[in-house]
């Protein structure tokens, strides 16, 4: 992030987000094919929540996109194969429906690859079904592999960053299905922001600008399976729909990278056989829309358990369980997460100021330095601003502070201290 950028945005307390009128009528977003600097970057798309498509030039080095691929373009199941044979991977059933979703199950990858040979030599048809490997967790099974890199422009990423510190999970998956799978209308983890890069294949997109979601529910309030369906036309049970926009309608083609911003529900089909590459991620700009989403959630559970409230002693405690559970994420993990990022950033500028990169870890230091100072003041600014917000909710005064890492009080002005020391050091601009 350049100091211009940083100006324009270190007073921001609340993100200010333009209106999505332009994408209801309209079936372009911006293709960018030549070089683009962070800071554009990061005030034309990440601020304002606004979707994007880069060209096949972004991922034209990646090992993937000459090792998984044929000469003419099909993925090359002999070299994956080769690379991942016994491996167990998660497969989707994409003509059955659990919930709102697909059921899975496990499988060693070389049945899966074989049912894949199958299903195409008989006309892209199974009695099986219709199956797509999704949500394989691949780096974190083979982090020596390194066949994709992340682009800079998606490598501020809070979610991996906390779940690495961890080492228990992350949220960068690979996905490979056949023509026809598709995966159903919904939006990203935690309303996460998403890139998605197709090493081989097309696909197609449909996305709806926040808040169109709503004229999309039934009248039990719940959001359809299958965007698509004609049922969606029955007012009796989608009263709604006809208020809704057109969703933007986007064909990806192989190499390309779509960016996904927070909130945008979408529907996703392959359009040939396609293996692609996908992170959910969050930071400085879209950390809101992650609170937001996680008081909603709360408030749902609340609402569902409502009747309960007053013959249990430990309501409220139960209310974050049953939301952690459904969610992945309670109030107090989520205090957990604020302090893991802003500790890291506070650990880098003071390494700034000393010129002792030794204090902060070693596997963030690449990212943060690439990044650089502006950057982490923004993200400790964006800490503060929702550490404030915790401490003016009521259902966050509840929990047991005792047994929370972060301290909110102590974090908001530990990361005071630390922009106040950084800027009396001159690394960060002071008008």
């Amino acid at each position: 992030m350049d100091r211009e950028a940083y100006r324009n945005c270190c007073s921001l307390v609340k993100i200010p987000r333009q209106s999505y009128e332009q994408f209801w009528s309209s079936h372009f977003v911006d293709y960018i094919d030549k070089e683009l600097s962070y800071s554009k970057f990061f005030k034309k798309y990440l601020l304002p929540n606004h979707p994007c498509m880069f060209s096949r030039r972004f991922t034209e080095d990646w090992k993937c996109r000459k090792h998984w691929v044929t000469e003419e373009g099909k993925p090359n199941f002999q070299k994956l194969l080769q690379e991942f044979v016994e491996t167990p991977v998660p497969v989707a059933n994409c003509n059955a429906k659990e919930y709102n979703s697909n059921p899975k199950q496990v499988m060693p990858f070389k049945e899966f690859i074989h049912y894949w040979k199958e299903y195409i030599q008989n006309g892209h048809s199974s009695p099986k079904g219709c199956l797509y490997l999704k949500d394989w967790h691949m780096s974190r099974d083979f982090p020596e592999h390194n066949v994709y890199s992340t682009p800079v422009f998606f490598s501020s990423d809070w979610l991996n960053e906390y779940w690495d510190t961890l080492e228990v999970d992350d949220y960068r998956f690979i996905y490979m299905g056949p023509k026809g799978s598709w995966t159903p209308f919904h939006a990203d983890v935690f309303r996460s922001y998403s890139w998605s890069a197709n090493i081989c294949g097309r696909k197609k997109w449909l996305l709806y600008p926040p808040g169109q979601e709503e004229f999309l529910r039934d009248t039990h309030g719940n959001l359809p399976y299958d965007v698509t369906s004609s049922e969606l036309r029955d007012r009796g049970l989608f009263p709604h729909f006809e208020e809704a926009c057109q969703p933007l309608e986007i064909i990806q083609e192989a190499g390309e990278i779509i960016f996904v911003p927070s909130g945008w529900h979408h529907q996703v089909y392959n359009l040939e056989d396609t293996i692609s590459i996908n992170h959910n991620w969050l930071n400085g700009c879209n950390i809101d829309i992650m609170w937001q989403f996680l008081q909603s959630e709360l408030s749902s559970v609340q609402k569902e358990i409502e009747e309960w409230r007053n013959t249990m002693d430990s309501w409220h405690q139960h209310c974050q369980v049953i939301m952690k559970a459904c969610s992945g994420i309670d109030y107090g993990e989520f205090a957990s997460f604020l302090k893991i990022i802003a500790d890291n950033r506070i650990a880098f500028l003071n390494a700034c100021s000393s010129e002792d990169s030794s204090d902060y870890p070693q596997h963030l230091s690449e990212t943060l330095i690439t990044l650089g100072p502006y950057h982490a003041a923004f993200d400790l600014q964006r800490v503060a601003h929702i550490i404030e917000c915790l401490l003016c909710n009521e259902d966050f005064k509840r929990l047991d502070h005792s047994a929370l890492t972060l301290q909110p009080e102590t974090m908001l002005q530990q990361i005071r201290d630390t922009i106040q020391s950084t800027r009396g050091q001159h690394l960060l601009y002071q008008e």
